[in-house]
């Protein structure tokens, strides 16, 4: 589904300077968004909107369906009257990186005193929307809440070390479980019904802007996530509900053992049996999120690498072919035109290339990668082609300014060079430059790259356990001066399109 011609940012909401140190869906959105509308920007990118697990990665999700609780604003809850701002003062502020664990110990007691305060005196209108909001998420929602509270009820636990009655989803035991727990499953659903609220309002307020969001779905799900605990069958599990193959990417020249994800495959043959009900169900909720859909890791779509669970690495996988034809045709039918972007980087085949084209996906390009040799140059702008959503670096990558200084090579620096004239200090905005002037009908520039920020603004390094996920914008460093140089950018480039009110009401 080709796009109209347009640019945008890439900044994911944990990292907004929202006040309780974690970026939320508060005032600190809002701020962005009208930095964007300033900036003649019509996109905004943001990473998986998921409950995160071990790691905090966006990509490790507890969930597919549901949203991360720690997104949500405390400072509009207490609008609400859901809490009282005497219980939210004191958090950690505005400023420096994300601090999961002091994060989650100071936010989520009160988001779910809040969610308790509201199930027990809660105003009309708000409750019927709450009913609705149920009514329309049933296919996941009380069965996630059932998975959080036995999550939590187990310390944490993965759901298959739980007893063996509740990790095959017995009836009695969960029975037992509603009973024991009504107060907390109903709390759970709440803070979902929060969730939505809070970012069907942002996606309202942006799209009076003429801004609309492009979101990400990874292929996988975790093992330890409320997917494989509810859908066991659809996973290629073993009696014991262990995993038998899974996710990675074969060897390369980058890691001679390849990289072995951990994540359990899915068994096609069953999803296809059920008409891919389970993925249609998954597009479904991420459409109701998102505007455009970028789809991770799009190769194993058309083939996947398998390895086996007991291997520690992932030289002896296999690739196994995957319907990825038949999948999106079965979504195209009963979802209309997909707006999905196919994340096809890395060693990719014709037969991927064939399966993007025949359902019009457009692809990515990222210009970091463009300058190493012969082979790189389909990462420059001339061998781009319209239906492209180029990057100057993604979430995976260093900033530019950092793989300048730190990691390209002195033939990646004269082949830039070469190709972009840059002025001494002007590297990243010359690169900047590059990608909105292409044809590429979509360009996306990571917000440290706007800032000209180094290595300590990167968000994340791949098969790295470090201080991954952490990174906030500063507050107060999107100057006016910068959102309009941005805007002229823009203009020249023929991506500002004056934007359209999809919401007369809103100012």
């Amino acid at each position: 589904m080709p796009f109209e011609r347009s640019s945008g940012l890439l900044l994911h909401i944990t990292s907004l300077p929202s006040y309780g140190g974690i970026g939320d869906f508060g005032p600190a959105a809002y701020a962005f968004a009208d930095f964007l509308a300033e900036a003649k920007q019509r996109l905004w990118q943001v990473l998986p909107l998921s409950p995160t697990g071990y790691g905090n990665s966006p990509y490790a999700a507890l969930s597919a369906f549901a949203g991360n609780p720690l997104l949500i604003s405390l400072e509009y809850l207490s609008q609400w009257g859901w809490i009282s701002r005497e219980r939210i003062a004191n958090l950690p502020g505005r400023s420096g990186d994300v601090h999961w664990e002091d994060v989650v110990s100071a936010k989520m007691a009160l988001i779910e005193e809040a969610a308790r305060n509201f199930l027990h005196n809660h105003d009309p209108e708000r409750w019927s929307r709450f009913e609705g909001y149920c009514r329309m998420n049933g296919t996941w929602l009380e069965s996630y809440a059932l998975y959080s509270v036995l999550r939590r009820k187990f310390n944490g636990g993965s759901w298959n070390t739980w007893p063996a009655q509740l990790a095959h989803r017995e009836n009695q035991a969960l029975d037992q479980i509603r009973r024991e727990h009504g107060e907390e499953l109903a709390v759970e659903q709440i803070i979902q019904f929060a969730f939505d609220e809070q970012w069907r309002n942002l996606r309202a307020y942006c799209g009076n802007l003429g801004i609309k969001f492009l979101g990400d779905v990874a292929i996988f799900v975790n093992y330890d996530s409320a997917d494989v605990w509810i859908n066991p069958g659809i996973f290629e599990l073993g009696e014991d509900l262990s995993p038998i193959r899974v996710s990675g990417v074969p060897p390369d020249y980058f890691s001679a053992t390849g990289q072995r994800w951990g994540n359990p495959l899915y068994r096609w043959d069953v999803l296809e049996q059920q008409g891919f009900s389970w993925w249609v169900d998954r597009i479904r909720r991420a459409e109701s999120l998102y505007d455009i859909i970028r789809l991770d890791h799009f190769r194993g779509f058309e083939a996947f690498w398998a390895i086996p669970a007991e291997d520690g690495t992932a030289v002896n996988g296999e690739w196994i072919k995957a319907p990825g034809a038949k999948l999106f045709q079965r979504l195209r039918d009963e979802l209309g035109d997909l707006p999905f972007v196919a994340e096809d980087l890395g060693v990719i085949t014709s037969e991927v290339e064939t399966l993007r084209e025949q359902f019009n996906f457009p692809g990515m390009r990222v210009l970091q990668f463009g300058f190493s040799d012969r082979g790189a140059h389909i990462h420059l702008p001339h061998q781009y082609v319209p239906n492209t959503v180029v990057y100057t670096g993604t979430h995976d990558n260093n900033t530019t300014r950092g793989w300048w200084e730190d990691s390209a090579t002195k033939v990646e620096k004269d082949a830039l060079r070469i190709y972009l004239c840059p002025a001494k200090k002007d590297v990243v905005w010359a690169m900047i430059r590059a990608v909105d002037g292409s044809v590429a009908d979509t360009c996306i520039v990571p917000v440290q790259d706007v800032l000209d920020l180094g290595t300590e603004g990167r968000m994340n390094m791949p098969s790295s356990s470090g201080d991954n996920w952490s990174w906030r914008c500063p507050e107060g460093v999107l100057t006016v001066e910068m959102a309009h140089k941005l805007a002229a950018i823009a203009e020249v480039t023929d991506r500002d399109v004056p934007p359209k009110k999809t919401d007369p009401s809103l100012p």
